[in-house]
């Protein structure tokens, strides 16, 4: 736990406390920061500095961006409830003129996303055409996950965030994560235009998801398997962040003879059996609970949701 005094020293300097109310706002780059308080880079990252060293900021390095976030809630939200005690009824000039400024770095972001999109909306449509609509999916991965409270989420390759706005306002708290800074900078524009503030966001591999084991109450691999290199590991992985009981959701495509896919989208694996999930989960320490087939299409998508109930099967043999 920091000392109260260096939390009292990093705040004593107005940049850092208008920093940290931007970040209460929205996660922000170094640069954005920079762009929002109308200072050089270097100057803001020492400000930065102080607020990490104090607890009340963390930088996280997505490729050559260098984002920044608010600290641990337990060092954070005593300040920003002293912050609002003693707000007063008109926001003093600085505010308006950092709100205002804010406002600008959403609209850059949005306009980066929907350029994006354009450019490859073409790739994406000649996929989802191939299967039933992913409307349908997402309606079918609620159905199987029930209404009851997700607790802590981690949707793994969370490409542009839908998983997180989806079932993000069912949980405590969402954590998506995408080894693309490109995706995660549009998830990112997502997750503040729907206001989704018990999200946030890391780069990281899916085998090495960056929570300690049995963080979490629920997973996501929302047509992510097919990607990977070694989808036995992925599961395994996200097993190990899996609370006892806790829930893991793979949506992806049963297996299909489309080659095409392999070679022009990067598709590591032709789908998979129930054979083949059930036979990793088994090693994961994962039992099955249901199976969706969600026909309509040339690719069938299949959901398969297990749950943590024990050692994985290698480590058993160990024993």
């Amino acid at each position: 736990m920091v000392a109260p005094l260096e939390i009292f020293r990093a705040l004593a300097d107005p940049t850092r406390l208008r920093m940290l109310g931007l970040l209460r706002s929205m996660e922000l780059s170094v640069g954005e920061l920079a762009q929002v308080l109308g200072q050089s880079q270097p100057r803001v990252s020492r400000h930065v500095k102080i607020l990490c060293d104090a607890g009340l900021a963390e930088r996280r390095k997505e490729g050559s961006w260098v984002f920044v976030a608010l600290g641990a809630r337990d060092v954070v939200d005593p300040v920003l409830a002293t912050f609002d005690a003693w707000r007063t009824s008109e926001p003093d000039h600085w505010t308006v003129a950092d709100e205002a400024r804010l406002a600008a770095v959403r609209a850059d972001r949005a306009a980066a996303a929907a350029e994006w999109f354009e450019e490859h909306a073409g790739e994406w449509d000649a996929i989802r055409s191939l299967h039933i609509a992913e409307s349908e999916v997402e309606a079918a991965m609620a159905r199987v996950l029930g209404d009851a409270s997700l607790g802590h989420l981690i949707d793994i390759g969370t490409g542009t965030g839908r998983m997180l706005e989806l079932f993000g306002p069912q949980s405590d708290h969402a954590l998506g994560i995408d080894r693309s800074s490109e995706m995660l900078r549009l998830a990112r524009v997502k997750l503040s235009e729907q206001g989704l503030n018990n999200a946030e966001l890391r780069q990281a591999d899916l085998y090495a998801l960056p929570l300690a084991d049995g963080a979490a109450d629920t997973a996501v691999l929302h047509h992510v398997l097919h990607f990977a290199q070694q989808p036995g590991g992925a599961i395994a992985e996200a097993a190990r962040v899996l609370s006892e009981g806790g829930r893991l959701l793979i949506a992806d495509f049963a297996p299909h003879d489309r080659e095409e896919l392999r070679i022009r989208d990067a598709h590591a694996r032709l789908g998979f059996s129930d054979d083949q999930i059930l036979g990793w989960f088994a090693a994961s320490g994962i039992s099955p609970v249901q199976i969706e087939t969600l026909e309509g299409g040339e690719l069938t998508v299949k959901l398969w949701l297990g749950r943590k109930t024990g050692e994985p099967a290698r480590k058993r043999k160990a024993a």
